[in-house]
């Protein structure tokens, strides 16, 4: 199962997600997050994720060559566009500059749901309020199920991330306000509880 922590704020909350055993963290880069960085502070936290753990620049408000930019300057290995702002088009124009990119949607918006669709590596399906810590209703992905390299998010957390795996079965799950003490501060007991949760649901759908 592949876990990725996002909206991490100090080298400490890396840290601690690469302990948990996480395979990716993600650096938020937004004007409306609490989560957002300024551009020092993500580049700082860029250079200190370990070699073996994916560092994922997320952006929802930035225009996607910009965002590629920021990403290639970075030296991330993955960019997030994450949300109904970006079109077909965008990550047309991201890829020319960073290929390596993640598409991040919510079924509310009527997606492609199939991995690869825009071009990315990745597809992430999320709650229509990204970052809110809101679930959403898992049995829509009944009709729209995506194949391979799918992250599900949206008000996961250490106490519901094992059922919401069995009932979704995705490739990997992503995590940010479901392990916060308070909005934009990360809670590195919930981490190492999120991570163990995750990996041994995984196990356990591999025994069944």
């Amino acid at each position: 199962m592949f876990v990725k922590v996002c909206g991490l704020a100090t080298t400490a909350d890396i840290d601690v997600a690469a302990e948990a055993g996480a395979e990716a963290v993600g650096l938020v880069i937004s004007g409306t997050s609490v989560r957002g960085l300024d551009r020092d502070t993500a580049a700082r936290l860029a250079a200190h994720v370990p070699s073996h753990v994916r560092s994922v620049l997320v952006v929802n408000d930035t225009p996607a060559a910009d965002a590629a930019r920021a990403a290639e300057e970075l030296g991330v290995d993955a960019l997030q566009l994450h949300g109904p702002a970006y079109a077909r088009a965008d990550f047309d124009e991201a890829a020319r500059i960073f290929p390596r990119l993640w598409r991040a949607t919510s079924l509310d918006e009527r997606p492609d749901t199939r991995v690869g669709a825009y071009g990315e590596e990745v597809l992430l399906l999320d709650s229509p309020r990204a970052g809110s810590g809101a679930r959403w209703d898992l049995s829509l992905l009944d009709a729209a199920r995506p194949e391979g390299t799918w992250l599900l998010a949206g008000g996961l957390a250490p106490d519901n991330v094992a059922e919401a795996i069995r009932q979704a079965r995705p490739w990997g799950v992503d995590v940010s306000s479901g392990v916060e003490s308070a909005p934009g501060v990360k809670d590195h007991e919930r981490i190492h509880a999120f991570v163990t949760a995750a990996k041994a649901a995984a196990e356990a759908a591999t025994r069944a």
